[in-house]
């Protein structure tokens, strides 16, 4: 799929634009070394052959995606170690390098109907959407379909990479049928030594896949998970990236250590969901972080301390019972930054500290709320983060921003009535106009309209 970890993230730091990178306490899962698994392949030398002539490839008789499976009920994927149509939204985190990294894949309620060798074949949508330090660093929509012997395949997808807020180009945008036959993405039952191809278009997009292992066990959210499996992923440029896939949740880990990445689940839902209505003590964050946005944006100092130390409190005893590893270092990090920046009573570092925090109690959220309900949460706060970086004059943020704001919009917008979702969506390309130009106070006017907007959804 994409590379710099085209799959995971660290919720910690959401927004947070100069400060050091959050901690991760994520458990490593043990991989196999780079030089072992590597062994057995053989260079490219023919140019019927599916990768750069400089790669080194395995053999044709290790591949197991050769053959193309039929296709009677696509958009059920239940493979367990890629259940994409059970998964509504999954959270990952993570570093690359001092970056501090947050992915969001979340299923759209769609189908793309694919053309190939004559066949229509339908396939579920997911969006992936991926940023660095608070920046948008990627928007793409993932095309799936799961074959009748379980098998799962890739057919697509659409990509848009972003530069400091500005669309840079949509390399690996490739769609199955039209350049290329899809690709397996997930055997039906994957053994050590299979090898397919995910993504094989020659010159464009390569990805080699080999299993090393498929019982290992991994650190999940809610605990140790058994029967994972372990891959060896081989790219495009010859850098090899190692996987885990876990049951339940799909792509586990990813990590190239070449280059200094690893990216790890957070929390996935429904897998992850808890019944029940959202904790009273939840609710207070929500509300203590956007109060004491006001707060520091009209100097009450005062009144900023005493909402420092409820929600403080309220993470104190919210934390026993039990939250999801990653996410609950990226609470303690975010809580530990906003009484910081609090102490120092710089509104702008204030308020931004809140939205950090804000964005990171959406995921404790997501536990118990829909992913649609709990994006527009993420809008809010997307808009507020808007009106802080017109008031800090960081114009290079504000594109970012709007599109960022977009992509929560395209999984949201299905659950809005029309005259509410056209107004918001008048909102959203005035929006992206005004920050495109840089003018400042007509972007903060919107965002703030945009949040009434918001207001009862």
């Amino acid at each position: 799929m994409h590379r710099n970890l085209r799959s995971l993230s660290l919720g910690s730091s959401t927004f947070r634009r100069d400060t050091s990178p959050p901690l991760v306490g994520m458990a490593l899962v043990t991989v196999c070394l780079v030089a072992g698994c590597a062994s057995g392949r053989t260079p490219v030398d023919s140019p019927s052959a599916e990768s750069s002539p400089a790669l080194q490839t395995a053999p044709d008789s290790a591949r197991i995606d050769l053959e193309m499976p039929t296709f009677s009920d696509p958009t059920t994927i239940a493979n367990p170690l890629f259940p994409i149509s059970d998964l509504t939204q999954v959270v990952q985190v993570g570093t690359e390098g001092d970056v501090a990294l947050r992915h969001e894949i979340t299923l759209l309620p769609e189908i793309k109907t694919i053309e190939r060798e004559g066949q229509q074949i339908d396939t579920l949508v997911s969006q992936f959407a991926a940023y660095g330090d608070g920046r948008v660093l990627e928007v793409a929509r993932d095309f799936f379909a799961q074959a009748d012997d379980g098998s799962v395949w890739y057919f697509g997808e659409d990509v848009a990479n972003y530069v400091d807020g500005v669309l840079d180009n949509t390399d690996g945008t490739w769609l199955a049928g039209k350049d290329r036959p899809p690709g397996m993405i997930m055997p039906a039952d994957p053994k050590v030594g299979d090898v397919y191809r995910p993504e094989n278009i020659p010159g464009f997009v390569f990805e080699e896949v080999t299993v090393t292992s498929v019982t290992e066990a991994v650190d999940g959210p809610q605990g140790p998970i058994s029967e994972a499996m372990l891959v060896e992923e081989l790219l495009a440029d010859g850098v090899l990236e190692d996987k885990s896939f876990a049951p339940g949740y799909g792509e586990f880990m990813a990590q190239v250590l070449s280059e200094d990445e690893l990216v790890n689940v957070s929390i996935g839902v429904p897998i992850d969901a808890v019944s029940g209505p959202v904790p009273a003590e939840v609710y207070q964050l929500t509300t203590a972080s956007a109060d004491a946005y006001i707060a520091a944006g009209a100097a009450d100092w005062a009144a900023v301390t005493a909402l420092v130390d409820s929600l403080s409190t309220a993470w104190t005893s919210y934390r026993e019972t039990g939250v999801p590893p990653l996410t609950a270092d990226g609470m303690d990090v975010a809580v530990e930054a906003l009484t910081a920046a609090a102490g120092t009573q710089d509104a702008v570092a204030t308020q931004q500290a809140a939205n950090d925090l804000a964005y990171v109690v959406t995921d404790l959220r997501l536990r118990h709320e829909s992913p649609a309900a709990v994006d527009v949460e993420r809008m809010d706060i997307l808009a507020r983060q808007i009106m802080v970086d017109a008031a800090a004059e960081e114009k290079g943020f504000l594109t970012g921003d709007a599109i960022h704001l977009e992509a929560l919009w395209a999984r949201t917008s299905h659950t809005v009535d029309g005259s509410a979702a056209s107004r918001i969506e008048a909102q959203l390309a005035d929006l992206r106009g005004a920050a495109e130009s840089g003018d400042l106070p007509t972007t903060a006017d919107i965002a703030q309209a945009l949040r009434r907007s918001l207001t009862g959804l």
